[in-house]
């Protein structure tokens, strides 16, 4: 029963950093997936077992696929400086229109030849 409530912990561990890295409060997340901001916090905290169908809504609300909502999220975990950097990339891509990401791809493309 505890390991339920560890994978439930880290589930909604991950889902708190996703959306504070988007930059979204509880109650923004929870209207953009159709959720009241009380249930985002019980996910959050690990106190609810969050069906699959919720789970879908809450990925494509932070724009992730499913299974980034499994990357659980550790203390311990450092980044390279590689992945900090590519970090960064996605969050400026995040706020560019279709046209600039379409061109960034397209120079990255180049550039990796």
């Amino acid at each position: 029963m505890n390991e339920d409530r560890e994978v439930l912990k880290l589930v909604g561990a991950r889902i708190r950093a996703l959306r504070k890295e988007r930059g979204y409060s509880q109650e923004s997340l929870g209207e953009k997936g159709g959720f009241h901001f009380s249930y985002i916090g019980q996910i959050e905290r690990g106190e609810k077992n969050v069906s699959l169908v919720n789970l879908a809504k809450i990925a494509e609300s932070l724009d992730v696929n499913l299974i980034q909502l499994f990357a659980y999220v550790e203390e311990q975990f450092h980044f390279t400086e590689s992945e900090i950097i590519i970090q960064e990339i996605v969050a400026m891509l995040r706020e560019a229109s279709p046209d600039s990401i379409h061109l960034v791809k397209n120079v990255i493309r180049e550039i990796l030849k």
